[in-house]
């Protein structure tokens, strides 16, 4: 695991055996994977500097070089920092946090009047930390979705996640309660999803639509109604939702694919979420607590989906 100490608006990384003989390009570009835009241009605005100097960007480095690195910008006021919410945060250093998103919450703005996401409320907590930063959202959960969601502290590591993520390298695992028993335990649901052209935010099954793959598991099952683990390929709009609907169980709440109104928004929670550190390589993994009053979710541990 790679070991860095934040200092100001850099990063300080003494050079481990496994970079030595490697140049600060082929840091960024094949052990990182950053995009070449982003690599031009922290280069070009000497960003990097070893042993005290600009960085020769291709000169091999040696074990125990002092590498420092300007990834913390100062933060570019881009969305109000007056909405205060209670977060609960599941993991959090200098490069990322994750956060258990509360339900009836949009995760980022869909206009300038919507002032109240979880983009608001993330950017104002780590400002009143006195992180002068400004935080990237790496991936969206619905507005009455709860659990884990992940956000970048900086530009490099959310170019990073960003990679991660269209790889299918963050597995996020759901846990959803629907209509009836499945009669299949366990599968793999492989249908394209699309724009439903008779409703404005309604997604469908469609062979004109965009590849998407949910994989599922019923791990328990009441009178009337299944849990189900649920982890995805893709990443569409409404998967989960748009897929088990499909197979002829909607999320109990979603009234919008079918569901039964049991509750007042679909009984849907990102229970976990697995990452490799963008920096550190580190394996990170969260487990998201239920956070629903009343509870909708009942005898279910999140540790053992």
């Amino acid at each position: 695991m790679l070991k860095t100490t934040r200092k100001g608006n850099w990063m300080e990384i003494i050079t481990p055996n496994n970079w030595a003989g490697k140049t600060i390009e082929e840091i960024f570009r094949e052990e990182w994977e950053v995009p070449k835009k982003l690599t031009h241009q922290l280069r070009m605005e000497h960003t990097v500097f070893v042993n005290g100097n600009k960085a020769n960007w291709t000169k091999p480095l040696e074990n125990g070089d002092k590498v420092l690195m300007k990834l913390f910008e100062e933060m570019v006021p881009l969305i109000t920092l007056d909405f205060f919410y209670d977060l609960q945060v599941l993991y959090e250093d200098d490069h990322v946090i994750v956060i258990n998103k509360p339900p009836n919450m949009s995760t980022h703005p869909n206009d300038e009047s919507d002032k109240s996401t979880l983009l608001h409320a993330a950017q104002f907590y780590v400002q009143s930390k006195g992180e002068n930063v400004t935080i990237r959202q790496v991936h969206r959960l619905d507005k009455d979705t709860t659990g884990a969601i992940l956000f970048a502290k900086h530009a490099v590591s959310g170019a990073i996640l960003d990679r991660m993520l269209e790889k299918h390298e963050i597995k996020r695992t759901y846990l959803a309660i629907v209509d009836g028993h499945i009669k299949k335990k366990k599968g793999k649901i492989i249908e394209p999803i699309g724009r439903d052209r008779h409703h404005a935010t309604r997604r469908r099954v469609s062979t004109s639509g965009q590849a998407a793959a949910t994989h599922y598991q019923v791990i328990k099952e009441e009178k009337g109604h299944s849990y189900v683990k649920c982890w995805l390929e893709t990443g569409r709009t409404h998967q989960i939702r748009v897929h088990l609907s499909h197979l002829g169980h909607p999320l109990l709440g979603d009234t919008l694919y079918g569901g039964k109104p049991l509750f007042k928004r679909q009984a849907l929670h990102a229970a976990k979420l697995e990452f490799k550190h963008p920096i550190t390589s580190e394996t990170i993994i969260c487990y998201a607590p239920f956070i629903d009053t009343p509870p909708i979710f009942k005898g279910i541990d999140i540790y053992n989906i």
